[in-house]
């Protein structure tokens, strides 16, 4: 059920994940450094801190903090991120 479930999540945001591989080939980024280069803009008093034992992906997220997304390109990327519906589960909310 959920592996059924992991599926289901995946296919129902791949639009989200289609809108940030093209904003990031516009950036010159990885879909990743844009994600935590909005959460960098948008919770300037936040410092996310993702996972991985990958060297590579440590260095891409590091690279994150290089991205400038000036406020047109964020007000585009938080407009277009409104648009989906966030499939799967998000924090402690639903408990």
């Amino acid at each position: 059920m959920l592996m059924n479930m992991a599926v289901r999540y995946i296919e129902g945001n791949r639009p989200i994940i289609e809108m940030l591989k093209t904003f990031a080939e516009k950036k010159q980024a990885t879909p990743a450094q844009i994600s935590l280069a909005w959460m960098l803009h948008k919770y300037p008093n936040v410092v996310p801190i993702p996972g991985s034992k990958n060297k590579e992906r440590i260095i891409e997220n590091l690279d994150a903090a290089n991205v400038d997304l000036s406020g047109e390109e964020f007000s585009s990327l938080e407009e277009e991120l409104n648009k989906h519906k966030v499939y799967g589960h998000r924090g402690l909310g639903g408990f």
